[in-house]
Formats: C-alpha cells, structure tokens, sequence
C-alpha cells in the first residue's frame, strides 16, 4: 500500500493518497480541524431549532453555546493528556499541538457540562432547558466529527476480516496504537494493519441516536430527561466500541479502559435519574426547574 492510501478489501474499495491536510498558499491545514468544525456548526444549528421549540431565549443560547463549545474543548483536551500522560510526560509541547488530534469526548462532556452549570448558574436560566436542547447537537457534532479520525488514521479497533475490515499502512498511524496482536496478522512483505474502523461503527450508532433524540425531543417528561437519554445511549454505544478500540485510555495504574468505567457510571445514573424524577411527576413533587412548560 501506498503511504497515504486506505483500503477496505472486502467491500472492494480502494482509496488512493487521501489527504490529512490542505493547503492555502503555505499555509497548512487539517482536516480533522475542519471536520470538527463542520461538526460543530452542524450542531449549533440544530441546537437553536430546539431551544426556540422549547420557548427558550435564543439570546441565551448563543452565549450558552460559545462558553459551552470551550469548556468542552479544554475539557477534551485535558481528559486526553491526563490518561496519555505516560507520553505527553517526556513531549510535554505536544500537549498543545491539536493537530494530531487527541482529544477526548468524555472529556469534552464534562468540560461541557461544568461550563453550563457556571453560566446558567451565574445568568440565573434555567439551564436543564438548554442542556436538552443541546443533547441532539452534541450527538450529531460527536457523528460528523468521528470522520476526522478517518483522515487522521487513528481511532481504529482490533484486526477483523469482516465486510467493513480496513487496512492502513503502519507508517501513517501512530506506533501506539499497533499492537501486537495487529502486528501478529501481518504477512511477511505486509506494510498494512487490518483493523475494525470503529469510528465509522461509531458515527453510525451516533447518527441513530441522534435520529432518536430528535423524534422524540418533545415527548419529555421533565426538563433534564435528554441529558438521560443521551447519557444511556451513547454509554451503551461507547462501551461496546471501546472493547474492540486499541487506543484505550486505561485508568491510571490498571488495565480497565477508563471510557467504560464512564459509560457504565453514565448509564447507572441515567436509569437512576429516569425512575425518581418520573415517581416524582407521578406524585407531583416534581421541582419547579424540572417541569416542562404546559405538560
């Protein structure tokens, strides 16, 4: 294979020098930063469609939605070097050095979610309104911007023969994330890795989620429940991906992928949260920030 080819065998494709960046005059850039970009307004829009369905301020939601989109990225950002510290210690520079990728989406959440407790908390707002107004567009950003970590070569899962397998040439991922297994499935003369494509399982399962949470965006039982929804979805989503991803992040001093542990603690609490705030509106205790206006 060539060095910046990608091939997926058995469904007969074969793509020839697919790019990681552009250029505009000397100037280079990724990708993956685009595709996060797009991701990104992708989900602004849809989360101003939802807020205005919700009778919202749309006011509110733009200065909800610039604050929440930092906090999420250093948030990302973060999560991602503290589980990957043992190589970021000896390339401390390439903490900041986004263009390789390396961030985190659970990491993203909570820089999120501590944002928008801060600001609607500070502005006085109701901010469980807002935050199932942005559950859609989280999900659909989280979908476009997997496509990234195509050109980027990264996000790849164990070697398959299935009709999605993929093959990559070594030299263009990183050489943390061949493992041995991979490498035992490599022929003599190989240059390739054959791998599950977990982002595209992923951007797939994302997407359905997304659908779900839009068809069913106005039959909320209480302020807050989309933040439930997506918390059960995309845990149930993430820790089957996860099991089959070789760039895990493990939780320090073990070998437990630290996005399972978060999945699982995600869906405990989501169906937790599901059964007492629903007994509560069933016996009318439901508290005033909670109930969803004319239910």
């Amino acid at each position: 294979m060539g060095a910046r080819d990608i091939a997926f065998p058995n469904l007969g494709i074969y793509l020839k020098n697919v790019p990681q960046t552009f250029y505009i005059g000397k100037f280079s850039i990724a990708l993956y930063g685009i595709i996060f970009a797009v991701g990104i307004l992708a989900g602004i829009f849809i989360a101003a469609k939802v807020t205005k369905e919700y009778g919202e301020s749309e006011d509110h939601f733009w200065d909800f939605a610039i604050r929440v989109i930092i906090g999420g990225l250093i948030g990302a950002r973060i999560y991602y070097v503290i589980f990957s510290w043992e190589f970021y210690k000896d390339n401390f520079w390439n903490v900041f050095n986004l263009r390789q990728g390396g961030i985190a989406i659970y990491g993203g959440v909570i820089g999120a979610f501590l944002t928008a407790f801060i600001f609607t908390y500070r502005k006085k707002i109701n901010g469980f309104i807002l935050a199932d107004a942005a559950m859609p567009a989280l999900i659909l950003g989280q979908a476009i911007g997997r496509w990234g970590n195509f050109f980027n070569r990264e996000v790849f899962g164990t070697y398959t023969d299935n009709i999605f397998a993929m093959r990559l040439p070594v030299e263009a991922v990183r050489a943390m994330d061949v493992t041995e297994a991979l490498r035992s499935h490599m022929a003599e003369g190989d240059n390739f890795i054959q791998v599950h494509p977990t982002f595209l399982y992923e951007s797939v399962c994302n997407l359905t989620l997304f659908a779900l949470l839009m068809i069913f965006r106005k039959k909320r039982a209480f302020n807050g429940e989309a933040i439930l929804w997506y918390s059960a979805g995309y845990g149930v989503i993430r820790i089957i991906i996860e099991g089959i991803r070789t760039d895990q992040l493990k939780m320090i001093g073990t070998n437990i992928p630290v996005s399972q542990v978060v999945a699982g603690a995600m869906i405990i609490l989501a169906i937790a949260g599901e059964i007492v705030f629903r007994t509560l509106k069933k016996k009318d205790k439901l508290p005033k920030v909670l109930q969803v206006k004319n239910s």
